[in-house]
């Protein structure tokens, strides 16, 4: 393959993406109808302690974006890709940057792509049979959206049958919420307006944006600390 086609380097280097998502628990999923702000936003949630982030494919010049962000935070940012809805638009994301790759529906081929170039999948499902085809997919980690549907109960229910697949809600989860995913399995959390509203991108509040993001991380320390994990 061509070294034009191939990953960043520092994708390639790094040892294990799934195993930094996991250990990060938080995901911060970003949708902006401007994309001129994002490597502000990202540098402002690094600061805050949530360095995964989610870039998705409704932000205008989605792969630019990545590509800005990724040269300017390098390794101290797990970026990703989120409404990715097929394989092409997984692979231009992945050369862009991106080291894991998030759909909203179970879309096997865009999973085959993000293993392909060796990338956790999040495959998105709802029902018990969406979780479980995104699992047979080879998706990774399974995005339950919209978890505000169901809330944690619903997660909690979904783990009784199906212990063996990592759920990370996605949609309703907020200050107010976040405990109780933890509490109900979730193996992570994608949190989207909750933490980068559309007000404080328009606003450009950084500051609050950092702070908002230091209060989740004190949430996940606070759920570790106290259940051992």
């Amino acid at each position: 393959m061509p070294a034009s086609n191939q990953p960043p380097a520092s994708q390639r280097a790094d040892n294990d993406p799934l195993q930094r998502l996991l250990d990060t628990v938080l995901v911060a999923v970003v949708r902006s109808p401007d994309d001129a702000c994002l490597v502000d936003v990202a540098e402002a949630l690094v600061a805050g302690g949530i360095d995964a982030i989610e870039i998705t494919f409704t932000v205008p010049r989605a792969p630019q974006v990545l590509q800005r962000v990724a040269d300017r935070l390098g390794d101290s940012v797990l970026l990703g890709a989120g409404t990715v809805l097929d394989a092409e638009t997984a692979r231009a994301a992945i050369l862009a940057g991106a080291r894991f790759v998030v759909s909203p529906v179970v879309a096997p081929e865009v999973v085959a792509m993000a293993r392909r170039y060796a990338c956790p999948a999040m495959a998105g499902a709802l029902t018990p049979t969406e979780v479980f085809q995104a699992w047979q997919a080879g998706s990774d980690i399974v995005k339950v959206f919209p978890a505000n549907i169901g809330g944690p109960g619903y997660l909690k229910a979904l783990h009784g049958p199906l212990p063996q697949i990592r759920l990370m809600p996605t949609g309703g989860v907020d200050l107010n919420t976040a405990t109780a995913f933890l509490e109900s399995g979730a193996c992570a959390l994608g949190v989207g307006t909750a933490l980068v509203s559309q007000q404080i991108l328009a606003d450009r509040r950084w500051d609050e944006l950092t702070e908002r993001a230091r209060q989740y991380r004190e949430i996940v320390r606070r759920f570790r600390s106290e259940s051992g994990a």
